[in-house]
C-alpha cells in the first residue's frame, strides 16, 4: 500500500487551487470540469481538494475548514531550500502569518502559515537540510 492523496474538503475548489498556485508555487494536476474536485503536483502523493459537500455524496459529515476558527489537527508540509523566501512569498500573498522561520534543533529550518480555509502549512527544508 502507498499514500496516494491528501483530501481536504474546502468550501471553493477554485479559490483553492488558485491560493496554493500563487502562495506556494504548486501547478494544477488535475481540475474536474465541474470545478468541485482539484488536485495539485505535489511529486508522489497529490495535494487535493474536494468541496465540501461531496462528503454528504459519500455517506458521512465532515467538520468544515473555517479561517476564523481554530486550525484543525492536521497540517501540510511542503519542502523547501528557502523557507525565509516561501514564508515571505506566501504571506504576501494572503497566506495568514503562523509562526516565522526558526531553525529546529534538529537542524531543519520551519516555518508556518495558514491557507484561505484556515490549514495549517508548514514550510520546511528537508530533514537533514
Amino acid at each position: 500500500m502507498k499514500l496516494g492523496y491528501i483530501i481536504f474538503y474546502v468550501q471553493d475548489v477554485t479559490a483553492t487551487v488558485a491560493f496554493y498556485e500563487k502562495a506556494f508555487g504548486l501547478k494544477r494536476r488535475f481540475v474536474h470540469e465541474t470545478g468541485t474536485y482539484a488536485e495539485m503536483e505535489t511529486g508522489t502523493t497529490a495535494l487535493a481538494f474536494v468541496e465540501e459537500g461531496a462528503a454528504k455524496d459519500h455517506g458521512f459529515t465532515v467538520r468544515h475548514l473555517r479561517p476564523k476558527e481554530e486550525a484543525s489537527a492536521v497540517e501540510v508540509a511542503l519542502v523547501t531550500e528557502d523557507v525565509t523566501g516561501a514564508y515571505a512569498h506566501a504571506v504576501e500573498a494572503g497566506a495568514e502569518a503562523t509562526q516565522a522561520p526558526k531553525q529546529k534543533p534538529w537542524g531543519q529550518t520551519v516555518a508556518y502559515v495558514r491557507d484561505l480555509n484556515g490549514v495549517l502549512v508548514e514550510l520546511c527544508t528537508p530533514m537533514g537540510g
